[in-house]
């Protein structure tokens, strides 16, 4: 019997762990099933990370490295090239390795922090043949990173998320040729910086309102066809372009990886793909928490730590019986143009002075305001600048607008605010 499980030793694990550790907790097994603790931060060599939690400019594997060393200095136990096979509404963790074989593990609590995995071809129905030189930005960039092999010379990315920037630039200075960057919405997924440092820089074009509508070549891709879309994304006929190419990479989006969520019978929110949380990251199951890209996809590491420490002093609460006797229930709702919300609950006598809110929009706002209802009644505003959907954004809710909530529901929405 463990203390504490975490599943995962990615940035969220580590983060989540070593905040249990420091909240009291000692007995903590973290559960890694690749070789070695990072996560996808070891492949992500690039500069960029740490601006916020550290506040120095980091690589991927720097980053890693900081918490690395912290674990190192404590007596939290670490099992690496192990699956977890399944985990049960009772704690119970089934896992296996070369090593000990099955074996499954009790615990008193758990963290959830396995990640986010890619959408592939299959997920997003390219018509065409199915030839050698289709990858997801992700798989390419291990390739490329970590084992060594530049997947292509002439190179052609569907989807304007993160990694698939990353990549264009990365491929780039590997000697490949980076020919456009076709993004099937009006607008970016990904980082502003990201655009400019990866794109720009190297005048790479981006195709907005475009996607990939065929796929041609035999042993190995050929050529692809790109066409226009309309506002309902289907193509626009008479709009192809024929681009001469060796590589597609796909980057159309992350899903959490939640198939233990699932075994565990945690309430699953179809609008993150993500177990419900509440403010403290607990989820519908008492003891069981996840944090990190498990519950939604985020854009900075930092912010991933973040909510991963407030997930591993909780869960130490939870251990040490520390947890506070809460009634009362708040439901987090998104609202217009806004896509998702996290936490979606919130136990208002578990928040001291404030909480903070994550969501992302559905459009590309300018001159903004983001709106805090109840019931209709306008509880708190904010103004906002610019706000676009690749960026996530947050607002701290304070315990003064929490106490206005009427009948326990509370509302994000944003609008446009007129020049006039």
């Amino acid at each position: 019997m463990h203390d504490l499980i975490v599943i995962g030793g990615g940035p969220a694990g580590l983060a989540a762990a070593v905040a249990a550790y420091e909240n009291g907790v000692k007995d903590i097994l973290i559960i890694e099933r690749d070789q070695r603790l990072g996560g996808i931060l070891n492949q992500c060599i690039h500069n960029g990370f740490g601006l916020y939690y550290f506040k120095e400019e980091l690589t991927g594997p720097e980053y890693a490295a900081r918490f690395i060393e912290k674990i190192q200095e404590t007596d939290i136990k670490v099992l690496l090239d192990t699956m977890v096979l399944e985990v049960t509404e009772e704690k119970e963790v089934h896992i296996v390795n070369k090593e000990n074989g099955y074996q499954i593990l009790n615990t008193k609590a758990l963290i959830f922090a396995m990640g986010c995995r890619e959408r592939t071809r299959g997920a997003i129905g390219i018509a065409g043949s199915r030839p050698a030189g289709v990858y997801t930005a992700g798989s390419a960039q291990r390739y490329v990173n970590m084992e060594g092999y530049l997947v292509g010379k002439k190179v052609i990315i569907l989807g304007s998320g993160d990694i698939g920037l990353i990549m264009a630039r990365r491929m780039t200075l590997e000697g490949a040729e980076v020919l456009a960057c076709v993004e099937v919405m009006p607008y970016s997924g990904g980082l502003t910086r990201n655009i400019v440092q990866c794109l720009d820089d190297y005048d790479i074009p981006l195709y907005l309102s475009h996607t990939i509508t065929e796929i041609r070549g035999k042993n190995r891709v050929e050529q692809v066809v790109v066409s226009e879309v309309d506002e309902k994304r289907q193509p626009i006929s008479g709009t192809e372009q024929t681009f001469d190419c060796d590589t597609i990479l796909l980057s159309v989006g992350l899903i959490p990886e939640n198939e233990l969520s699932r075994d565990a019978n945690l309430n699953l929110d179809n609008k993150t793909n993500g177990p419900f949380v509440y403010e403290n990251m607990e989820t519908s199951v008492p003891g069981i928490f996840a944090c990190g890209n498990v519950v939604h996809v985020h854009d900075l590491v930092d912010f991933v730590t973040a909510e991963s420490i407030r997930a591993g002093s909780a869960a130490a609460d939870y251990i040490l019986d520390q947890e506070k006797n809460l009634t009362k229930c708040l439901s987090v709702k998104n609202g217009d143009h806004v896509t998702y919300v996290v936490p979606q609950q919130i136990r208002d006598e578990n928040v001291d002075r404030k909480v903070e809110v994550f969501f992302r929009v559905n459009k590309v706002f300018d001159d903004s305001q983001i709106l805090i209802k109840s019931q209709g009644e306008i509880l708190a505003k904010q103004k906002k600048s610019y706000i676009v959907p690749g960026e996530m954004e947050k607002i701290k809710l304070s315990k003064k607008v929490l106490d206005k909530v009427q009948n326990g529901d509370l509302e994000i929405c944003v609008e446009e605010v007129s020049k006039g």
